[in-house]
């Protein structure tokens, strides 16, 4: 049985990329909602509505696990998710980058860099505070870093000095954040630009390795690890462009690929 992953785009690719690192022998199948993106511009109700119809897509493809990566998602739909998938588990982003940061820092200053559909949502805060009630956080939202991730821009002076753009302000407050949390599933490819413009001492959570490793973890407890010799097969399914979706998407997952590894399907 797969593990099914699904986000409102590519961005979850980072997700995959993570999960196939550690889980190697898995089976996966990533479900990109291309053609509603982005979610965090609509309501609740109809976020719940596209990420139950999208998560049925990936029940059909009798899935074992559904990792939602999709921080939006995440944050508003995963509880009904949860009732439709049981008894099969269900992971979010969120959860699993709190935990991290709280168990690095505990009582510490954390900042959540996300887009501002995520800020708008506190989903970070929310669930950082139910862990540790010292913590605090403060969230920064960082909308021209998902371009950057998309354009293939994620190193060198141009990432940098946007990214220093965006923490001046806390700069100039003397604000110095004991852990960073990339709060965004494309933030992990500007990893190394973030790195170079904050204090070497910040723990930097990135929330694709966390989910990634809660995920092997839940599998294990769940007796449902994969136990096949062979490495695991890939399906990457989208609801439209293909071909945008190979050439962003071949960035995130660090491969080559063509429209015709995209399967397209209706929602």
């Amino acid at each position: 049985m797969p593990i099914g992953v699904f986000d409102s785009g590519v961005g979850g690719l980072t997700v995959l990329k993570a999960m196939r690192d550690l889980l190697p022998n898995e089976d996966l199948v990533y479900l990109g909602d291309t053609a509603r993106l982005p979610y965090g511009t609509k309501s609740p109700a109809s976020i719940n509505r596209y990420a139950s119809q999208a998560t049925l897509q990936l029940q059909q493809q009798g899935i074992k696990l559904l990792v939602v990566a999709c921080n939006t998602a995440s944050a508003v739909a995963i509880d009904a998710l949860r009732k439709q998938m049981h008894p099969l588990p269900v992971i979010g982003v969120v959860e699993p980058g709190a935990m991290a940061a709280v168990e690095s820092c505990p009582g510490g200053a954390h900042l959540v860099l996300a887009t501002e559909a995520t800020v708008q949502l506190g989903a970070y805060r929310n669930a950082i505070r139910e862990r540790d009630a010292a913590a605090e956080v403060r969230e920064l939202a960082c909308e021209l870093l998902v371009s950057l991730a998309e354009e293939g821009w994620t190193d060198g002076a141009i990432a940098e000095a946007i990214v220093r753009r965006y923490l001046e302000p806390l700069t100039e407050a003397s604000y110095v954040a004991d852990s960073i949390i990339l709060g965004c599933t494309h933030f992990p490819l500007l990893r190394s630009a973030i790195e170079a413009t904050v204090d070497a001492g910040t723990t930097i959570v990135d929330s694709a390795s966390t989910t990634a490793a809660f995920a092997r973890h839940m599998l294990d407890d769940d007796d449902l690890l994969n136990d096949q010799s062979a490495a695991g097969r890939l399906r990457l399914l989208a609801t439209d462009g293909a071909t945008r979706f190979a050439r962003v998407g071949g960035r995130f997952l660090d491969e080559n690929l063509v429209a015709a590894d995209i399967e397209l399907v209706d929602l």
